[in-house]
């Protein structure tokens, strides 16, 4: 089959097991909610057709019995228990692996799931090999007796067009007993008139089962709407007969395994690195007859190249503009349309590499619950903020810095049920996931109602390892962002879950690499809160253009609050100060002429940029502010990739180069210098 089509099966297969899983998940939750054992069912149902349409005969059949399994759940005949929710989790976890890595997947642990899922429905609290390898006795008096159903089926022209094949349904239909089918091909018409992709043919069954109507019913849940389907009662049957369908399960040599990792619970989402806006291939279940898709999938890569062109005719345009200021004439009307054109089309393809947050949220609920499971502790995970929207790159490396983040979150951060309680706390600890948009960012806080970070052990740790000298004054804030160091642990011990030192560095590298900053608040006995302050996207930002001597630099407007002319007056008496007075507020300011190590005299004019840092205003000396720039961020090459006080370079309109400035960087190079400053005063007194 073409690898193409294998792929579009394996990204629907993705959506539809996440949805499996947010169902069975909420069910967990919400017991007595038919609705959601329905979605559970239509996700199973639909993996099991299009498992079989695309040639995943396992898939179609491990479904099948998954299905069949679950169907006391359905009829409410058995309550969905948190056990049973786990196994079907397992089970969940076994489709996708047998999607994935087909090859790789042990067709013995889907026996172990299935044969697991059975005993405790039918109300075995274990699992056993020799409870499995027992023989199903059914005495005569639990039989029903057996009814034979006339039923005749037709379905729509478009049911294949629509996804579904009714040979798959028609073998369902046998595996409710014994089936006699004919075929009614009246309708099909000459061949010049006949549709490659409708259907014409109608079929007559005679089933013989002790199910009832319903069951019938249930096959053909899903095309009830591409179909007319007739259903009577035809005989009787005067003596009570086993079922012929009931057998004895083989014994199982070993049993299913959870995943052990809760990394690996927490699923991938599509590895296709594909943006997709909805399936092109709507489920039955959730597409009207008739009603075409008005969404497609686009493969990423097209819109990274897309997006790399975009920023060249930002450059381009940015030259014509500057072309046109000097030389006037008509072709300044031009290049203000072009200009309007392509700030239209820059703000059209940022809001297509736009998805909610929420689509990254939903993973985490798998996490909690293995979690909660694998640490003895009642976990509840709130969400915040789903609509938010953030570009799909950045989504995508997202995931395992919040993976860390909500895991020592978990392991660390919250108590044990007793300490909980001793401490006056709700037995179930709280992980609250939140996300807002503030300006030009998008802030991300993972917060807890745990024991909060123990900043004393913290330095004493930075201190073991030659982090912080014994003597230094340092800020509690300071001190806690140690937790992101390399190697850095304050566990005792070292488990399963952490205690290396790796994770947060994994956090702390991947959002420098995003550009962001990481702060962290904390409260002993009441919890910490982690926040990700983040760019909008990671391709285009709005800058301040500024000249330091003959350099010219883009400080980005996300940081920038406000500009103000540094003054003789305020030069000559800030010297060795290095304070101005910005409406009753000392501000602290850095001159980048001394940072950057730019020889000659300055502007006489000189003007400040006021930026602020988290809660911290900073002001940066620079010779002349030129104006407001769309600055095409790329990146610095190999050689220059390690120099902290940049994040990037552009490139203007007359051809030439401008760094972007890494405020966050500059500031605390800043700082660095002015302790060092002080410092040497203080020994010089």
């Amino acid at each position: 089959m073409d690898p193409d089509i294998i792929d579009v099966f394996r990204q629907e297969a993705a959506e539809l097991l996440e949805q499996l899983e947010k169902a069975l998940l909420d069910l967990e939750q919400r017991p007595d909610d038919r609705d959601l054992v329905d979605m559970a069912f239509r996700a199973l149902h639909t993996i099991k057709g299009s498992g079989a349409m695309f040639g995943f005969e396992q898939v179609a059949s491990f479904a099948h019995e998954f299905e069949s399994a679950f169907d006391r759940v359905r009829k409410g005949e058995t309550s969905p228990s948190r056990d049973l929710i786990a196994i079907a989790l397992a089970a969940k976890d076994f489709i996708r692996s047998q999607i994935e890595r087909p090859d790789e997947t042990d067709a013995m642990m889907g026996v172990c799931i299935i044969s697991d899922l059975r005993q405790l429905i039918a109300g075995t609290d274990t699992y056993s090999v020799e409870t499995v390898a027992e023989p199903v006795m059914i005495s005569q008096a639990d039989v029903e007796p057996l009814v034979t159903w006339r039923i005749r089926i037709s379905f729509n022209k478009d049911v294949l067009i629509n996804g579904s094949n009714p040979l798959l349904l028609l073998a369902e239909l046998r595996d409710l007993g014994e089936c006699q089918l004919s075929v009614d091909t009246s309708a099909i018409p000459l061949l010049d008139a006949m549709e490659p992709a409708a259907s014409y043919l109608r079929w007559e069954a005679l089933l013989t089962t002790t199910h009832p109507r319903a069951a019938i019913y249930d096959v053909f849940i899903f095309v009830m709407d591409d179909m007319e389907l007739d259903i009577q009662q035809e005989i009787v049957a005067a003596a009570q007969q086993v079922p012929p369908n009931v057998h004895q399960v083989e014994q199982a040599e070993k049993t299913y395994a959870a995943p052990a990792s809760v990394i690996a619970a927490v699923p991938a989402g599509n590895n296709s690195n594909q943006i997709e806006s909805s399936s092109p291939r709507a489920s039955a279940e959730s597409r009207a007859p008739g009603k075409e898709s008005s969404t497609i999938r686009v493969p990423a890569e097209r819109l990274d190249e897309m997006m790399d062109r975009v920023g060249e005719l930002v450059i381009s345009q940015a030259r014509l503009s500057q072309l046109t200021s000097s030389n006037g004439g008509g072709t300044k009307s031009v290049a203000e349309d072009i200009e309007r054109l392509t700030a239209a089309l820059r703000d059209a393809m940022m809001g297509i590499r736009m998805v909610p947050i929420g689509s990254l949220f939903g993973r985490f609920r798998r996490l909690i619950h293995d979690l909660s499971r694998d640490l003895g502790k009642e976990i509840e995970l709130v969400t915040e903020g789903e609509d938010t929207e953030l570009d799909k790159t950045m989504i995508e490396k997202l995931a395992d810095p919040l993976v860390h983040i909500i895991r020592n979150s978990a392991d660390h951060g919250l108590e044990n049920p007793e300490l909980r309680a001793a401490a006056g706390k709700a037995p179930a600890g709280r992980i609250n996931l939140i996300a807002r948009h503030a300006g030009a960012e998008v802030l991300i806080s993972v917060n807890d109602d745990g024991r909060g970070l123990d900043t004393e052990r913290i330095r004493a740790k930075a201190e073991e390892q030659g982090l912080v000298a014994a003597n230094a004054v340092i800020s509690d804030s300071e001190i806690n962002q140690m937790i992101f160091h390399p190697g850095f642990s304050t566990a005792r011990e070292v488990s399963a879950l952490s205690g290396r030192g790796v994770g947060m560095d994994v956090v702390k590298r991947t959002i420098d690499g995003m550009r962001g900053k990481i702060d962290i608040a904390t409260e002993a006995g009441r919890g910490t809160q982690i926040t990700l302050r983040l760019p909008l996207t990671l391709a285009i930002i709005e800058g301040l253009l500024v000249r330091v001597a003959e350099g010219r630099y883009v400080i980005p407007l996300t940081a920038v609050e406000e500009c103000v002319e540094l003054s003789e007056l305020d030069d000559t008496r800030s010297e060795g100060r290095s304070f101005l007075n910005i409406r009753g507020d000392l501000v602290p300011f850095l001159r980048l002429r001394e940072l950057f190590d730019e020889s000659g005299a300055p502007d006489v004019h000189q003007k400040v940029v006021i930026v602020t840092v988290g809660d911290t205003r900073v002001g940066l000396v620079v010779d002349q502010i030129i104006g407001s720039h769309q600055t095409v961020i790329k990146s610095l090459s190999k050689l220059h990739a390690d120099v902290p006080s940049f994040s990037g370079a552009t490139i203007l309109g007359d051809g030439t180069v401008a760094l972007i400035l890494d405020v966050l960087h500059l500031v605390a190079l800043g700082q660095g210098r002015e302790a060092h400053k002080k410092s040497a005063i203080l020994e010089y007194a």
